[in-house]
């Protein structure tokens, strides 16, 4: 959105730039215009302005209405051609000023105007001048075929230089449409990823509850044919949810990916991350206060994939910076990743992360929410904070932090 607004405002101001060019030409060609005009032709001191005008003022319509601008200053060329009659020294029809005019007017028209339009305008110019330029004899024919294919190459330029700024603009779309598109795959895939490390969550404990169910009978004594029965209610409607979650992870996997059998990681597993990155070479430090082996499955799994990513990000985008990374485990589960500017120029290198949106989506599927954004030394923050939920005992804020650099 703000790249938008900067380049409308961009685009405002190239505008009102060439809008005051234009203007200050017209004034200068005015200027011209009115002082030589009884000198081409013999017009009274009192209508020498209002001639004037009508050579030199149609070049304001250029950007507004161009076709609307050349028919007033061709109108008016054809009139003085043939109602004032010019000085016996001159032998042009109407003023230079208004062949200036009406040239740029028709490259004006070519830029902006239908095809159709631009032919039209083109052989009435082409005729305007062929009939009304001087000339007798071989000089005449000369003019009549000479000035069409003058003004052809203007129109061929002005229709060339059009197609290249439709081209660039068209390019620029597509360019836009497919970061876009790109963005969006993005989240989507980050989701399906969510959506397979939650399923293997809650599949663990779907599992669990066919087991508890459908062993019930044996471990307690005394259950009756009702609650028996009761049991098996609840054993068939476990495993008929449970493959509905297959299903439906069937559906995100139909690209082909193969289900991971690896145990997915947990709170406390980001201690075994930091440890792999520290020996990968980040000057990193880590706090961490509570217990995050209470830590519910979904939520530590969220914790981890942000601690990676935001790792991950530290290390692509500012190299050799050092990371601040601290944990705290109490009401909910605070996360902090703070890293300083990078010691060396960023590699330009994709992992395949999704970045800050992809964060954000682990957040929002647990409930809870990402903020990033620059530093006040120059670097880059990451914080999270994850509900753990009511069934979360608060732990008792024992400080863990990281080991020495050996």
């Amino acid at each position: 959105m703000k790249e938008k607004t900067r380049g409308l405002a961009k685009r405002m101001d190239v505008r009102l730039w060439f809008d005051a060019f234009v203007v200050l030409t017209a004034l200068i060609l005015y200027s011209v215009a009115w002082p030589t005009l009884h000198v081409t032709h013999a017009v009274s001191p009192g209508a020498q302005p209002f001639i004037a005008a009508l050579a030199a003022f149609p070049i304001l319509l250029v950007r507004v209405n161009p076709a609307l601008g050349w028919a007033i200053s061709a109108g008016s060329a054809l009139l003085i051609a043939l109602a004032i009659p010019h000085q016996p020294n001159n032998d042009l029809p109407f003023q230079v000023v208004q062949v200036i005019v009406l040239i740029a007017l028709l490259f004006a028209v070519g830029l902006r105007a239908p095809v159709q339009t631009v032919a039209v305008v083109w052989g009435a110019t082409s005729l305007l001048f062929g009939t009304t330029m001087p000339g007798e004899g071989e000089a005449f024919a000369n003019a009549a075929w000479g000035w069409p294919i003058a003004l052809a190459a203007v129109v061929l330029f002005a229709l060339l230089v059009r197609w290249l700024a439709l081209s660039r603009k068209e390019l620029v779309r597509r360019e836009e449409e497919n970061e876009l598109e790109r963005a969006r795959r993005a989240i989507l895939e980050e989701k399906a990823r969510i959506a397979r490390d939650l399923h293997d969550v809650v599949a663990h404990h779907m599992s669990l509850v066919v087991v508890q169910a459908q062993t019930a009978p044996y471990r307690v004594e005394g259950v009756t044919p009702a609650a028996r029965a009761e049991f098996e209610s609840i054993g068939a409607t476990a495993r008929e949810a449970l493959n509905e979650i297959r299903g439906m992870l069937g559906v995100l996997r139909s690209d082909g990916q193969l289900p991971e059998h690896a145990p997915q990681p947990k709170a406390q597993d980001v201690l075994a991350l930091f440890e792999g990155a520290r020996r990968a070479g980040v000057t990193i430090d880590w706090t961490i206060e509570g217990d995050l082996g209470s830590v519910p499955e979904t939520t530590g799994l969220a914790l981890y994939r942000i601690a990676q990513e935001s790792l991950s990000n530290a290390s692509r985008h500012a190299p050799g910076a050092p990371v601040r990374v601290e944990i705290v485990c109490g009401a909910e589960l605070a996360l902090r990743v703070v890293n300083g500017p990078g010691a060396t120029p960023a590699r330009p290198v994709d992992n395949g992360g999704h970045g800050i949106a992809g964060m954000r989506a682990r957040a929002l599927a647990v409930g809870g929410e990402v903020t990033a954004g620059p530093s006040a030394n120059g670097g880059f923050e990451v914080q999270a904070r994850l509900p753990l939920g009511a069934v979360l005992a608060t732990a008792a804020a024992v400080p863990v932090a990281s080991p020495p650099v050996q």
